[in-house]
Parts: C-alpha cells; structure tokens; sequence
C-alpha cells in the first residue's frame, strides 16, 4: 500500500548501474511479477499441476536480465510484521478478496480486460510461493536475507550503510526509514515503462523539510500502519501542515487522529526500526539447481532457460553492457 507522494516528489534518471549493489524490497517485487506476469484473462501462469509460476518466471528472467548488464541484487525478505500492521493487512485482505470476485464475474461475462484488471488487484503472495523464490535466487547466486521487520527498512539501512547503492522498491516509504535513494520500476518489463530515480536529500530539499518532517508527512497522508491517513488531508495540505508545526508534538493538537496505533509509535518505528546482523555474499548461477526447480518442478521450458542462462554468461565474458544503454 505504502505512503502517497507522488505528486510532490519528482523523479529522475537512473544512473548507470553497471556494478551497483541495489537492495531489492522482495516481497514488493514478487507481487509486481505476480500481478503483471498473466494470461490475456487474468490467469496466472502455471505449471501442469496448476501451481502458480509468474514470481519464479519473473525472478528468473528480470534479475539474468539486469545480472547481465552488471547490476548485483540483494533481495530482501520481509520478517514478521509489527503489530500496528494489522489493519493494513485486515484491508488488503478485504479488498483482494473483493476483486477475486469481481474477477470471477467478469471472467463469467467474457470481459477479458475487466477479469485481468480484477485479478490483478486480487494478487496474494503466500509462504511457499516465497519459499520457491527464495530457492530459486539462492540458486541463481544472489544473496536472500531476511529482515527482522519490514524489508524495505533493511534495505534502506543497507543503502546507509553503503552496502547497497539504492533500494529498488515501488513504494515510498523506505524514504520515511532514511534510504539515500530509491529506484522504482526496475523490475518492470512493460515496454514504456523506464526505471525512475529518488533521491531523499534532493527531495527534502526541494519540498524545504526534514526527514523528520517528511515522516510527519507521511502519517497525515497515510502509512501502513495508519492506513488511509488522517481524514480531510491530502498531500499538499499535508506539506503545509509540517512545515507549520514541525514535530509531533507541534503537530498533533492541530490534527484528529482516529487511530488506534499511537502516533509516537508510528513516528519512532520509521526513524529507529529494528535491526538484525545479515550477511551479503554473492555466488555464481548454478544451472543445475536452476532447471531442478524451473523445469523438473515447474515445467519450464529447458531449452529457453538454457538460453537465457548462456546469454547472460556471453554477456558476462564481455565484460557487461552499461545499464543506460538497455533503457
């Protein structure tokens, strides 16, 4: 769901990444494949038990892609979630099982453009589907960690720490938790639709607030842990409202907040999340293991996997395209 700010943050061109770390937010992505990668109707992909298999489709040929070009990915797991999460999760809930039904009427009446959008919007991601994915990363030689929370916070600490040189997620809020920079839409292979670049300092600066403010912010328009904001404010009065009362303390006389979650804690979670010691070590793809759980499992096809990973060790062996050149 994430915070709303797209219309006072303005994006720009993704650097070259060519051997550039970026920490990806897994579970954001795997929704992303999993909600684009469908049939004409909205069905996902599946092998001949009917098990899903757009997120491994899309793991598999998205990351060789941009392995090819250079670029190092780090996916970051999601650990369990806060407690103050709950209602975000109750909603997102509701409304997937809401559009499941539309998507099953619209499939009933034909309309192939209304079952696809609905099954889009009904998209769920469940524990063996991210077990399989992190099989198949771990196999394709990336490193899989696991964060003690939210991922996009590990990853953004990861940027911090210069350990990672950006956070490749679609959502906002891992600027609320201090990433220097954010990439959206790298995960994407829609023609058209190009990789966008964030940067926190340059954001603040052109929006003339603190991070701290920028929490606030977010809080006023609605984070996972107060879904749907405060009521009445969008994110222009939002913008003004911080820069007038710049700290929480200031703030909450001249709002109505309707939230069960204490604002301080909403507020202290984005600035110190928990932490955990992790280890980023880089392998090599190992073809064997790849097509034991692309093909043997999954019914991919071998032939193409096998193409895809000689491709990506051509390309590798002269010394890898800049990232530019392909977008």
């Amino acid at each position: 769901m994430g915070i709303h700010l797209t219309s006072l943050v303005k994006p720009g061109v993704v650097e070259v990444l060519v051997d550039k770390t970026i920490a990806v937010d897994a579970l954001n992505w795997l929704y992303q494949f999993l909600s684009i990668i469908r049939q004409r109707d909205g069905t996902p992909l599946m092998d001949g038990q009917g098990a899903v298999t757009s997120h491994l489709s899309g793991i598999f040929y998205r990351s060789l892609k941009l392995m090819e070009e250079g670029v190092r990915l780090v996916y970051v797991f999601d650990g369990p979630p806060p407690a103050m999460k709950r209602a975000t999760a109750e909603l997102r809930h509701e409304r997937r099982a809401e559009a499941a039904k539309k998507w099953t009427a619209a499939l009933e009446e034909g309309d192939e453009q209304g079952a696809k959008k609905y099954a889009m919007q009904a998209t769920s991601v469940n524990t063996a589907m991210i077990e399989e994915a992190k099989k198949l990363i771990s196999a394709m030689g990336m490193p899989c960690v696991e964060a003690p929370s939210e991922g996009e916070a590990l990853c953004s600490l990861m940027t911090q720490k210069k350990e990672a040189y950006a956070a490749a997620t679609q959502d906002y809020d891992a600027f609320l938790f201090g990433c220097p920079r954010i990439i959206r839409n790298l995960a994407a292979s829609k023609k058209g639709v190009i990789p966008e670049m964030l940067v926190l300092d340059e954001t603040l600066k052109d929006l003339a607030i603190t991070r701290e403010q920028l929490i606030l912010l977010g809080m006023l328009v609605g984070t996972d842990f107060n879904p749907g904001g405060v009521k009445g404010i969008g994110p222009k009065k939002a913008l003004d409202l911080v820069k007038k009362h710049k700290t929480l303390d200031e703030l909450l006389p001249n709002i109505d907040w309707a939230f069960d979650t204490k604002p301080k804690e909403i507020f202290d979670f984005f600035m110190s999340p928990p932490y955990c010691d992790y280890t980023i070590k880089f392998g090599f793809p190992d073809e064997r293991k790849i097509k034991e759980i692309l093909c043997e499992q999954h019914d991919f096809s071998d032939e193409r996997v096998s193409s895809a990973l000689a491709k990506y060790s051509e390309a590798k062996q002269q010394n890898q395209k800049s990232l530019s050149k392909w977008f």
